[in-house]
């Protein structure tokens, strides 16, 4: 059972609700004005970064990220972790089209250069695949949440491999890189699973007084032997980050 938001955390709620319609229109602003340069605009970030810490939380990194063009490959438990992710690698993401069909989200979504991919459709997958190598040459840096949904912060799902076939057996210098999101004792309470709502859950954490601390544990990127075909990349990412996961709780 979810904890109810109080009056206190009513008052958090609203204070950073309206610190998060100024952040967006200063951004917007900002984007806006960076648009008609050369190279790419960095605004998205810039704007990830500063909203994971408006909504109440803070990262850190362990690790070294690995030089782009990089494909992070990633669990997923809340969508902090892509506040938390954008913000420290200037990551792109593949998203299922799900968010597409909310024009707000898939406004900023695209802002940030999301790459929308049709789940669940096994004649696309070819096209999806040429969608995945695209957006990682336009973006340098792209992150696959294999698990295909959020878990809950503390069970690793099993990773689908369908969308590595973007990667496997390729251009070497595409550097493959699993990450370790991790949320620490608090992962159970932060993660968005169940039958709890996306806006019930960005509400919940919105209003919170303790602060969400996240932990991005970039790990070493996969060898030869690992990457040698999309399920040998799935089994291996997983496997790093189950490892990490497990060295860390003891």
């Amino acid at each position: 059972m979810r904890a109810r938001i109080g009056v206190a955390g009513g008052l958090r709620l609203a204070a950073r609700g309206l610190a998060l319609v100024g952040w967006l229109a200063l951004c917007l602003t900002l984007y806006g004005l960076r648009a008609p340069l050369p190279g790419r605009n960095r605004v998205p970030r810039l704007f990830l970064g500063g909203t994971l810490r408006i909504v109440g939380a803070r990262s850190r990194f362990v690790g070294e990220q690995a030089p782009s063009p990089c494909f992070l490959v990633a669990n997923h438990a809340s969508w902090i972790d892509i506040l938390a992710l954008a913000g420290a690698t200037g990551t792109a993401f593949v998203a299922h089209d799900g968010l597409a069909g909310n024009p707000g989200l898939r406004f900023l979504c695209r802002l940030n250069r999301t790459v929308f991919i049709a789940r669940g459709e096994r004649g696309t997958v070819g096209a999806q695949v040429e969608q995945v190598q695209e957006g990682l040459r336009e973006s340098g840096v792209l992150t696959l949440f294999p698990e295909g949904t959020t878990d809950d912060g503390v069970t690793l799902l099993p990773f689908k491999s369908s969308l590595l076939a973007a990667v496997d057996g390729g251009d070497e210098r595409v550097a493959i890189q699993p990450v370790w999101i991790d949320y620490g004792p608090q992962a159970r309470d932060i993660a968005w699973y169940g039958e709890e709502s996306g806006l019930a859950n960005f509400t919940r954490i919105l209003a919170r007084r303790c602060p969400v601390d996240v932990t991005l544990h970039l790990l070493s990127p996969l060898g030869p032997e690992a990457r040698r075909d999309r399920k040998t990349i799935a089994a291996a990412a997983r496997d790093a980050i189950e490892d990490s996961a497990l060295r860390t709780r003891t």
